[in-house]
């Protein structure tokens, strides 16, 4: 596995002058095109689960981005709320995606509620954006709070564990292209392990072929193993029903209607289905963190 400890590369990629920012999540409608999803598959597999599990209408989405799959589970006949912190994506999903009732929130740490909803959803990696022990505490917490006693939070997201056995996804760069209103874009990605943080870091650069300065991008994730993610859930009061890395809307191949969910947990992706305990403590001594600021929005999952 490569050294995932050195900074990041600078300047290696036309990223010289550039200005920080998130291309995609400024641009809802490029974030669609460029990841597209014709077939609302995260939707219909979120649905799936939920069914499965015999959940309630009352459905809340975190990390909603352009809305897209909120929306589809409204079609299904939830009762949605879908929180974003970007204002920018919030404003994209009302125009675009009409339906769930749209909040912007911090996912780490939020109240809309107590024993509003019946399911909490949190798709794409969104759950990862809490970076530490004390950031995933207040999402925990805010989840328990808001869910009614035996509600369900569902989780798809990337696994930590694959990365002790694989650097498939750390090698060389990662590089593509794409045109967007009469521009070509390129973009280059690199992905480094940070291993003192447990994070994913991922540094993104996108070059136009217009004169405009390169944007860079720097996200990252948390990287949970599968008995670290039980335990933090059975300290907030939740009932792990399953925990399994495919199939999935991310996996490959991707999931199918009627599949039946897997028993392992070692490739990249993994889902989580839990249960709030009926008569689960109302809170956790020094569980709720003091927030600090968050990323604008989705990150590309």
């Amino acid at each position: 596995m490569p050294s995932t400890d050195h900074p990041e590369p600078a300047h290696q990629d036309g990223s010289q002058g550039a200005r920080e920012g998130n291309f995609l999540t400024d641009n809802p409608e490029l974030y669609e095109a460029r990841f597209p999803d014709p077939t609302r598959l995260a939707g219909r597999w979120a649905e799936d689960v939920l069914r499965r599990h015999h959940a309630g209408r009352r459905v809340l989405d975190l990390g909603c981005g352009t809305g897209r799959d909120a929306a589809r589970l409204h079609r299904a006949g939830r009762e949605v709320t879908a929180a974003d912190l970007s204002e920018t994506m919030l404003r994209y999903a009302a125009a675009h995606h009409p339906g769930p009732r749209y909040v912007r929130a911090d996912l780490r740490r939020f109240h809309l509620g107590e024993d509003a909803f019946d399911a909490v959803v949190c798709l794409d990696s969104a759950l990862l954006y809490c970076h530490t022990n004390e950031e995933l505490d207040g999402f925990l917490h805010s989840c328990r709070t808001a869910l009614r006693p035996g509600g369900l939070l569902l989780a798809e997201m990337r696994n930590g564990a694959f990365f002790l056995g694989s650097s498939e996804l750390l090698g060389a760069p990662a590089r593509g292209g794409f045109d967007w209103q009469g521009t070509h874009y390129t973009s280059t990605t690199h992905l480094h392990l940070d291993h003192a943080a447990q994070l994913l870091r991922r540094l993104r650069v996108f070059v136009s072929d217009d004169g405009a300065p390169p944007v860079v991008q720097r996200s990252a994730w948390r990287l949970l193993f599968p008995q670290e993610l039980r335990h933090f859930l059975a300290v907030h009061g939740f009932e792990v029903l399953a925990l399994y890395d495919r199939p999935g809307p991310r996996t490959e191949p991707p999931w199918q209607q009627g599949e039946e969910p897997g028993t392992s947990a070692s490739a990249d992706r993994l889902h989580l289905v839990a249960r709030l305990r009926r008569g689960a403590p109302g809170s956790v001594p020094g569980a709720v963190p003091t927030p600090r600021p968050a990323p604008t929005g989705p990150q590309t999952p």
